[in-house]
């Protein structure tokens, strides 16, 4: 297990190290970011003195070195739109994407998990092609139109819940139940799958011929056993539901990394757009090995070897 560890962190470290050369260069690529910065009246020597006090007129040899050192030890720079240390904006932001992201996964486990075990239960009931549908709507209507939908409806029109920001729970509602959408889908799609074919297994029929009762068979036995692609999209999903919901949270207004980041996009913030992409990447890292590792603890016939 040990090894498997330290194995999966050296692969992240040369993923890290990868992507770090590929976002330096993607970001340079959308053209100079003080055109959006200094005033249309601005000269070339006041261009030449806002390149040299950036650093952004020396070699981007100097400028990935310099950017990775500081990186290493959490120093991102400057922010070119804000002023402000980039460590600071993503402190100030991240909070509230895990906050959002953790909220969309409970609201779609507590969903997924009853409607994906029934439905396999009950296959070929009314139960299963509810579910059916659900995961079907929930794998084809676009997030933005689910957004927007929702916005125009339950916010505009009804008033039943606040369009964006945070004004308390209530807020939770409409992002949350946005983002959780396709998760629900994709986890009771696998569920009911993964049920379907665990509970037509030997030991299944084994336990029923024992006089396990049925309930216990159902949420013991076989829900155990039909985990570990759940498992995987559920935590592959967490760390993308908190890395990459810039649609989400401009529509509603949401203060987190995701919006961070399409506001750097649209302003050409090299550091915010380098800062945010490592950041996500770390935790979608940091995610897949804790997935990994979980599976051990999910399935003991699961061993790692060297």
């Amino acid at each position: 297990m040990l090894w498997f560890v330290l194995f999966r962190l050296l692969q992240s470290l040369v993923a890290l190290a990868i992507l770090s050369v590929v976002v330096f260069v993607l970001a340079r690529t959308t053209g100079d970011p003080l055109h959006l910065i200094l005033p249309m009246s601005a000269t070339e020597e006041d261009y030449a003195n806002a390149r040299r006090y950036l650093g952004l007129d020396r070699p981007y040899v100097e400028q990935y070195l310099s950017f990775v050192g500081r990186a290493v030890t959490g120093d991102f720079g400057m922010s070119i739109r804000a002023r402000r240390p980039v460590i600071e904006l993503i402190r100030d932001r991240l909070p509230n994407s895990l906050k959002l992201a953790a909220f969309a996964m409970a609201v779609s486990l507590a969903m997924a998990f009853p409607l994906g075990v029934m439905a396999a239960v009950k296959k070929g009931s009314a139960i299963d092609r509810t579910a059916q549908v659900i995961s079907v709507l929930g794998q084809s209507l676009p997030t933005f139109w689910v957004a927007i939908v929702l916005v125009e409806f339950v916010a505009g029109r009804l008033q039943w819940l606040p369009a964006g920001g945070i004004e308390g729970f209530a807020s939770y509602v409409l992002p949350g139940f946005t983002l959780g959408w396709f998760v629900v889908a994709g986890i009771m799609r696998l569920l009911r799958s993964g049920m379907l074919e665990v509970l037509d297994s030997e030991y299944v029929k084994l336990a029923r011929l024992k006089g396990v009762v049925e309930h216990r068979v159902i949420w013991v036995h076989a829900l155990k056993n039909a985990l570990i692609p759940v498992v995987t999209f559920a935590g592959i999903y967490f760390a993308i539901l908190v890395t990459t919901a810039i649609v989400v949270e401009t529509v509603f207004a949401w203060p987190g990394l995701g919006r961070l980041a399409y506001d750097g996009i649209t302003s050409r913030d090299f550091p915010v757009i380098q800062a945010v992409v490592l950041t996500t990447a770390v935790i979608v890292s940091a995610v897949n090995l804790g997935v990994d590792c979980l599976y051990a603890f999910i399935d003991p016939r699961i061993r790692y070897g060297r």
